[in-house]
Parts: C-alpha cells; sequence; structure tokens
C-alpha cells in the first residue's frame, strides 16, 4: 500500500487528472496489498460509488446555479441586498457578504458564487475606496461561504459518504454560516470605519427597498422553494433541485427573458461538463476508499488515536489540521471522499456526532478553497478580474483568519452546529 502511496503523490506532482491518480493507486494496490482485493471488486466500486440517491441532488443544484448566474437573477439579488444594509459603514463590503451568502442559498457552488457575486460588486468595492487586494479577498473568501449555506454541494456529498441525513446537515449549515458572516462582517466595518471608507451615499429609502425586493422577488423566492419543500415534507433535496432547476428555467425564459434556447443549451452544456468532473472523481475516490476499508485502515488509525490518549480536544485539533492542508492540495471533494471514512471510526470512538462532524469537515474544506496555494477560488478570481494569484493570496490572509476563528467555535462549540437539527425533529 506504501508503494500505491508513493506512486500516487508522484503522479500528482507530475500533473495527472486526480480521478486517474486515484484509479492507479487502487489497481496497484491491487497487486502489492496482501488483502484479497479482486479487480472486480474495484470496478464494482466505480459504479456503486455513484450509485446514491443524495448525489442526483449535484447535478440539479448545479444547473440552478448556472441559469441563475447567466440570467441576471443574482445581480437583482444585490440590488436588493445592497437597498437594506448600503447605509451602513463599510456598506458595499456588508453588501457582498450578505449577497454571497443568500446567493450561496440557492446555488450551493462556491465558485458560481465568485463568479456570479464578484462580477456584480468587485466594481463597486473598488470604486467606494477598498484596496484591490482587500476587495479580492473578501470576494473570493466569501464564495466559499456557499459550501455552508444550504443547498450544499459538499454537504450532499458527505451525506452520501457518512450515510447521515442531508436535511440535517443543511440544517447544521444555517448557523455556522451565518457565524462566518457576522465575523466577516465585524472585520469589514473596523476595517470601513479605520480606513474612512464611504458607505452609500443614497438615503434609507422604503420606495427603493420595495422596487429592489419586486425586482428580486423571484430570486428570493428560491430559497423558500428549496427549505419549504424539504422541511415542509413535500420533497427530498434531490428533488429540491429538480424543481429548483426548472423555477430557474422557467423564470430566466418566461418573467426575465434574458435567456433564449441557445443560451440554455449553453447551459446545459456547462452544467454537464461541471457535473461530470465532479462525478468521475466521486467515483474514482470511491474506489480508492474501497482499498483502505478492505485494508482496514480507519480501524487502524483509530486504534493509533486512541493509544496517544491526548483527549478529545486535541484529537479533533489534528484532524482539523489534516482536513485543511489535504483540502488545499487536492479538491475539496475527493479530499472528503478519502479522508471521511477514516476520520469517521476516530470521531465515534471519542464521541462527536457525525452531523457535528459533517460541519467541521465542510468549514475545513471552505477554507481550503482559498487557502494558497492551491485554493480553486483562488485561481478563479485571478481568472475573472484579470490579476495575478499572488495579489489574491494576499488580500487572503486576514480573511482565513477570520474563518479559523469560527472553525474553532464549530469544533468546540457542538451546539451551533446541532442545535437546529435537534429543533427540527
Amino acid at each position: 500500500m506504501l508503494i500505491a502511496g508513493v506512486g500516487g503523490i508522484l503522479l500528482l506532482f507530475l500533473g495527472f487528472p486526480l480521478w486517474l491518480v486515484f484509479l492507479a493507486v487502487s489497481v496497484v494496490a491491487l497487486f502489492v496489498s496482501p488483502s484479497a482485493i479482486s479487480p472486480e471488486m474495484v470496478s464494482s466500486r466505480l459504479f456503486s460509488g455513484l450509485n446514491v440517491n443524495a448525489l442526483l441532488a449535484v447535478p440539479g443544484f448545479i444547473f440552478a446555479a448556472e441559469v441563475m448566474t447567466r440570467s441576471g437573477m443574482s445581480k437583482r439579488l444585490v440590488g436588493w441586498v445592497a437597498s437594506l444594509v448600503g447605509r451602513v459603514p463599510g456598506g458595499v463590503a456588508v453588501t457582498t457578504i450578505a449577497a454571497c451568502e443568500m446567493f450561496g442559498a440557492v446555488s450551493g457552488s462556491s465558485m458560481a458564487t465568485v463568479a456570479a457575486i464578484g462580477k456584480a460588486l468587485y466594481p463597486g468595492l473598488r470604486q467606494s475606496g477598498y484596496s484591490e487586494t482587500f476587495s479580492l479577498g473578501l470576494v473570493t473568501s466569501m464564495g466559499a461561504i456557499a459550501l455552508l449555506i444550504p443547498p450544499s454541494i459538499t454537504m450532499i456529498v458527505y451525506g452520501a459518504v457518512a450515510h447521515v441525513s442531508v436535511a440535517k446537515l443543511f440544517l447544521g449549515g444555517v448557523v455556522p454560516g451565518i457565524i462566518i458572516g457576522l465575523l466577516v462582517a465585524i472585520y469589514v466595518v473596523g476595517y470601513a470605519l479605520r480606513y474612512n471608507v464611504a458607505s452609500g451615499n443614497e438615503p434609507l429609502s422604503v420606495t427603493a427597498i420595495l422596487k429592489a425586493t419586486k425586482e428580486a422577488s423571484w430570486t428570493l423566492f428560491a430559497p423558500f422553494i428549496i427549505f419549504g419543500g424539504i422541511y415542509g415534507g413535500f420533497f427530498t433535496p434531490t428533488e429540491a433541485s429538480m424543481v429548483l432547476s426548472m423555477y430557474a428555467v422557467v423564470v430566466a425564459i418566461l418573467i426575465y427573458k434574458s435567456i433564449d434556447l441557445r443560451g440554455l443549451w449553453e447551459v446545459i452544456l456547462e452544467a454537464a461538463f461541471l457535473t461530470g468532473k465532479i462525478l468521475i472523481i466521486v467515483a474514482a475516490a470511491s474506489a480508492l476508499s474501497l482499498v483502505f476499508v478492505l485494508e482496514d485502515i480507519p480501524n487502524h488509525l483509530a486504534e493509533v488515536a486512541l493509544s496517544l490518549n491526548i483527549g478529545s480536544q486535541a484529537t479533533l485539533l489534528v484532524i482539523n489540521v489534516v482536513l485543511l492542508v489535504a483540502g488545499i492540495v487536492v479538491e475539496p471533494i475527493p479530499a472528503m471522499i478519502i479522508l471521511v471514512p477514516l476520520f469517521l471510526p476516530i470521531i465515534k470512538a471519542i464521541g462527536v456526532n457525525a452531523i457535528h462532524f459533517g460541519i467541521i469537515v465542510t468549514v475545513n474544506l471552505a477554507i481550503a478553497m482559498f487557502t494558497p496555494p492551491f485554493g480553486l477560488n483562488l485561481f478563479m478570481s485571478a481568472s475573472i478580474f484579470n490579476v495575478s494569484v499572488a495579489k489574491v493570496m494576499r488580500g487572503c490572509v486576514p480573511f482565513i483568519a477570520v474563518y479559523l476563528v469560527a472553525l474553532m467555535l464549530v469544533t468546540y462549540i457542538p451546539a451551533i452546529s446541532l442545535w437546529l437539527p435537534n429543533v427540527w425533529r
């Protein structure tokens, strides 16, 4: 198994696709492992790893996010948020935070949030007097909030891997997502006051709020479809993704008239490409996780962790470090699929709730999305705003610190993640 692992690391450094690396390690393990791992078991796992109902929600939410981004629904959402909070100190920055939270609640995609909200608000941040690095860091880091605010694609995959309720995971992410937004808001308001950054010039107007609400009403209704449908018992998270997709198409084509049939076809192709990219990694990572299970690696790790006798708090700290580093080096979803089965026996042994652990994992992977040197949001922002990745990295440093504070709160105060799931039974 060590030989296979070293070979996999070498392939990563040589630039091979991640799914191919996972598959290659699985195949090599067939020949070097002392356990009886047959080729049929690996090939079967490639398909069974995708044969999970929860994963059916992934293409639905990806497609809905693409439609909302291209149809201008995100811009209407930004206008509504700005009408409410634009006058507070740091108004445009606070608007960015709230808009990312709201758009994350209808898209579930971190990079889609960076693209949609970044394009709409980055020029306003610069015009308001925020520095280039601050503006880049804010947009890049707040895009990652979509991993926590339901419907989160990352949570859907965790639910499939850990065999826990996706609906409860969605509820568990609400309070941590709000806390992160508040902590970042405190930081940006302090920044605005310190550097005398102007807030919005227009006075608070009920008429302007009502007008913005009317323009964004169809977008604002989307979260009610998701949450009302799921927690009202009308449909499952998977069905919610399909209903949201149809709703987004109807609004974009018939009401806003911002997408024609050609544009819709382009959205379908883009969503299909992103879905295929995610699911092929899920399949290959599932095959690799099978090898780990057959080698009994999760139980060995649990035994080692318990034998160290370092206590549950120190164990959680070590797990946080491993998750954060893994999420930086590889993409969040494959990192989760590989590491969660390894850590589940450990967290069960120390008495950590699986829903709570799912939120811990998600916060770590959200931070990894904009942490140097390989965070995916870093490259997304660099591409969108035509700046160097190094400049985006510099801007993200203070926001990494804010997120790490939130991570410690989520890790060591389980009620933050478990209060809503326990209330809504």
